[in-house]
């Protein structure tokens, strides 16, 4: 990839006809440092939130050696751009070709289940193995995420026990629980809550878990959503888990993906058309801005303009996707100035989480190029200094600047 000093520089040597993804392998190592340091169990990444292979590998160079995966492709990009790493197959349905794979190929003995049903597949494509790593994907009540993850996966309260239980029976090795507050977790008292849940099951079905894994929901900083330091989020599972009726050996494992990756890629965009306050751009809704799109989250943004910055004030703009279907638009407010017209460049930040990854290539758009910045994410959680980007925050009418945390250290168990 070739290397830039910021997207300014990549824009004056030459205009991209399509749009570019900014990414900053810095800001993943410091997020994952700052998970080894403060997070007291085992780190995995979930590899959904940015399967891009230079994510994989620095990573690994970081020390986050093991990651969550959910499908055969995963595995398989792991397997090849972090060789040796350890590997949760944390999907809680897969195919039985795909247990298979993982397990006689991969050497893969992490995986993830929330029915008898699939308990039973695992055993069988697994020739009844007993080296299992078998984690019960609980469903728990912990509001308080931007996405809720609760409707799709995980046992229910009532029915835990007896899974447990199966589970606890089938395996020589570790038998756990997990569950997921939801992706964009704005209270970190939902993880302590949902250890208690987990707890409470356990106690029923009368068994010790091996391992508790608190699974993701770690937030990122955006405009309109600025959480708590990360390092509430690491003392309420501590203190949820001092809680817990576990024994002393039981490990605690997370997947944090979006506040691994958030804050390591921006997207440039190009400004085909404007039609009053609509800017119709060359990325959208089945490229890079699925949240955008369909969350309505209002990214930060920064006009791009060779020819220098523009001095006028800002008005609050949506934008449209290159796309011929009318549900390719991003309401935003994204706030530009308001001399903002066709040729100019957007680059939009914080996208290093569902953004590219989201990417598709429906009416022949989302080729994407990327290229690498030396400048900083538009905003941080974890002290780096963001750029200046004159971009107010609005939320309930009100213009708001955006904040960034500074994260705290605190003392591990």
């Amino acid at each position: 990839m070739h290397t830039y000093h910021n997207p300014l520089d990549l824009v004056r040597e030459r205009s991209p006809e399509r749009p570019v993804a900014f990414v900053r392998p810095d800001t993943v190592a410091v997020a994952a440092r700052w998970f080894r340091k403060n997070f007291t169990g085992d780190v995995f990444y979930a590899v959904k939130a940015n399967p891009s292979p230079w994510v994989i590998r620095d990573l690994a160079a970081a020390g986050v050696t093991n990651f969550d995966v959910a499908s055969i492709a995963e595995v398989e990009l792991v397997s090849a751009h972090a060789p040796g790493s350890r590997m949760a197959f944390m999907h809680p349905v897969k195919s039985r070709a795909a247990i298979s794979t993982a397990y006689f190929d991969h050497g893969v003995r992490t995986f993830s289940l929330d029915s008898h049903e699939e308990l039973a597949k695992i055993l069988a494509m697994t020739g009844n193995a007993r080296d299992l790593n078998l984690i019960v994907r609980l469903a728990v009540e912990a509001p308080g995420a931007a996405y809720a993850l609760n409707g799709k996966f995980g046992v229910s309260a009532f029915d835990a026990p007896d899974l447990l239980r199966a589970a606890r029976q089938a395996t020589s090795e570790l038998m756990g629980v997990s569950f997921h507050v939801g992706s964009q977790c704005m209270r970190p008292s939902a993880f302590q809550a949902a250890m208690a849940q987990a707890s409470r099951a356990l106690v029923r079905a009368a068994v010790f878990a091996d391992v508790v894994d608190v699974g993701g929901g770690f937030p990122s900083i955006y405009p309109g959503m600025a959480p708590p330091d990360l390092g509430e989020y690491t003392a309420a599972i501590d203190r949820g888990f001092a809680e817990m009726m576990v024994h002393e050996t039981t490990e605690l494992w997370c997947e944090p993906g979006r506040a691994l990756v958030a804050e390591s890629t921006s997207l440039l965009t190009r400004v085909e058309l404007r039609k009053g306050d609509s800017l119709y751009l060359n990325d959208g809704a089945y490229g890079s801005l699925f949240d955008a799109a369909h969350s309505k989250w209002p990214f930060p943004v920064k006009l791009i303009r060779a020819d220098g910055e523009s001095g006028a004030a800002l008005r609050p703009f949506q934008f449209y996707g290159p796309t011929c279907d009318s549900i390719d638009v991003m309401p935003g407010p994204f706030w530009l100035p308001e001399d903002v017209r066709e040729g100019d460049h957007v680059e939009i930040g914080m996208l290093g989480a569902y953004g590219v990854a989201m990417a598709t290539r429906f009416n022949g758009f989302g080729d994407v190029e990327t290229v690498v910045v030396e400048d900083a994410p538009m905003a941080s959680m974890f002290g780096l200094a963001p750029r200046s980007i004159p971009t107010p925050r609005v939320e309930t009418g009100s213009v708001i600047k955006l904040t960034r945390a500074k994260s705290k250290k605190r003392r591990r168990r």
